[in-house]
């Protein structure tokens, strides 16, 4: 198996061309994860089956974003039954208890969490998919076999940590090839990963609670990990009811607790409805709409982890998506500081597809820490640092971290107008803003990508996460002023950084006209990614 013969984009930073058709669509972070997810579009697969081969590839294109030892969580609507299901593939807590658990563990193998990568994807093939394993994960395998060429994001994050990269037999031989560390433009291969996908793609579970077990096991414990191959074992994907809020008059129904990200955005976007932010017009021209967009987020993405999804504690989501509530929060925006809280590190992509029929997924996957960030590594993989996770609520032992991904799906009318979601820090701010851009004020999507957004305050493990937030330069200087001025009245810490920066997230979304049938996307410049058509 090969990708499709037509060039295949380039991957690159910057602005990139918007994108439309009407026989489906993909976006993603990288153009080969794209061409796969294509070309399954093109073969007759379903939105699932694509959403999964670009996952898969993403695996070997992206492996400083994610892992097969980290976890992947998707959204998915079914155009025939209006169904919308949530598939919980996060991580989770060993078995074994982690005593004085700190910041300092997340570059041991203490920080290593339960991966739930493969069941979660394995789940969603069954549950949603048409292709068997093989062919979704073809393309992954063809990438790690015949090699892709480094791009700059993936030189920049491998160049900081190629002192834990030299120091793995198993990445010397994917980034160390010709003896030092493998520049942009340099083909690299991945032959042990690619031995570890067809080793799934044949034996499915039995080498993945087998060797793969025993490899990973043992991987973590080499530095002070408490995991154990019955932690796989006993793992399950989780098949949850989304939540569901409102939006000037757009239905919103994204991810459950304990991803509750998806309740984050609805808070938010409950509080900006009892304000009329168009007349006073758009975050890149208005202080005040820039400065509300700050103070909503904050006040939602600060606020308590949520541990418990809808069937747990159904009466306290309902209380916390509720616009009552949002007008008492919204009310109390001026006088309410976000709480502090520990903090995660980014690292983590998204995927947008929807199908000819009508099908959408909108999947987020991850091996949720800073790239390479452990050292450690098992079967061609690094192993996931997500036990960043547990410094912003510890779960009890076995129990899921509490993440604050956001796949999202927006519908008017009960038809999809734009699927959505995104990866890093500060990926609810990332949504929020892109939303109210094409809601709002009816940017097109290649404008709203493109447009100057705030982020989360980055963290350190030895900081924590604090509130504040970071602005990109592309704003105009003397807004920048205004909003600083006032951040530093209120006593909250902000700093200006580079424009487009991939700090901020990055906006993978298709925008659907239910009326024409026509399907519109635009990468972000943010990354490298690619939007194509079926």
């Amino acid at each position: 198996m090969t990708f499709s013969a037509d060039p295949v984009p380039p991957a690159v930073h910057g602005p990139k061309e918007p994108v439309s058709g009407s026989g489906g669509m993909v976006v993603t972070s990288h153009p080969l994860a794209t061409r796969a997810a294509r070309d399954v579009l093109r073969e007759g697969g379903n939105a699932a089956d694509a959403a999964l081969a670009a996952a898969a590839t993403q695996l070997i294109v992206e492996p400083h974003m994610t892992s097969l030892t980290g976890g992947l969580s998707l959204l998915h609507r079914s155009a025939s039954t209006g169904e919308t299901t949530y598939v919980n593939g996060n991580v989770a807590a060993p078995l074994a208890p982690l005593p004085d658990f700190t910041g300092a563990d997340l570059t041991r193998g203490r920080g290593v969490p339960v991966p739930g990568w493969w069941p979660a994807f394995e789940e969603a093939r069954r549950r949603f998919g048409t292709r068997d394993r093989a062919r979704l994960l073809a393309p992954a395998i063809a990438a790690a076999d015949d090699g892709f060429e480094v791009n700059p994001f993936l030189y920049g994050i491998a160049y900081g940590a190629q002192a834990a990269l030299g120091a793995s037999e198993q990445m010397r031989e994917v980034f160390f090839e010709r003896g030092h560390l493998a520049v942009p433009g340099q083909t690299i291969r991945q032959p042990r990963a690619a031995r570890t996908l067809r080793r799934l793609r044949d034996e499915g579970m039995d080498y993945y609670l087998g060797d793969f077990a025993r490899a990973f096991a043992a991987a973590a414990r080499s530095d002070g990990g408490v995991l154990s191959e019955e932690d796989l074992r006993v793992y399950r994907a989780r098949v949850q009811e989304p939540v569901r809020g409102s939006y000037r008059g757009a239905e919103i129904v994204a991810s459950p607790p304990p991803d509750d990200g998806g309740v984050q955005l609805i808070s938010a976007l409950n509080m900006l409805e009892t304000v009329d932010l168009r007349a006073m017009g758009p975050a890149t021209e208005s202080p005040q709409t820039l400065r509300l967009l700050m103070q909503a987020h904050n006040t939602a993405y600060y606020a308590p982890p949520l541990r418990r999804d809808l069937v747990e504690d159904r009466e306290r989501l309902e209380v916390l998506l509720s616009k009552e509530y949002a007008r008492t929060r919204m009310a109390l925006l001026e006088t309410a500081p976000p709480p502090s809280a520990p903090a995660p590190s980014p690292g983590t992509i998204h995927i947008s597809v929807v199908d000819g029929a009508g099908d959408v997924v909108s999947l987020t996957h991850s091996h949720m820490c800073s790239g390479f960030v452990n050292g450690l590594f098992c079967e061609g993989f690094q192993l996931s640092g997500g036990g960043s996770f547990f410094q912003r609520v510890m779960p009890g032992p076995g129990e899921r971290a509490s993440i604050y991904l956001a796949p999202n799906i927006v519908l008017r009318n009960g038809a999809p107008v734009i699927v959505s979601g995104s990866p890093s820090v500060s990926l609810v701010a990332n949504v929020l803003q892109n939303l109210v851009n094409l809601l709002d004020f009816g940017m097109s999507i290649e404008e709203s990508v493109r447009a100057p957004r705030f982020g989360a305050r980055p963290h350190t493990p030895e900081r924590g996460w604090e509130p504040g937030n970071i602005l990109e330069a592309g704003f105009d200087a003397a807004l920048l002023r205004e909003v600083r001025e006032w951040a530093g009245r209120e006593r909250l810490w902000t700093r200006v950084i580079n424009p487009w920066s991939p700090l901020t997230g990055n906006f993978e979304a298709i925008v659907l006209d239910p009326a024409s049938g026509v399907a519109r996307s635009c990468a972000d410049p943010r990354r490298v990614g690619a939007a194509e058509a079926a």
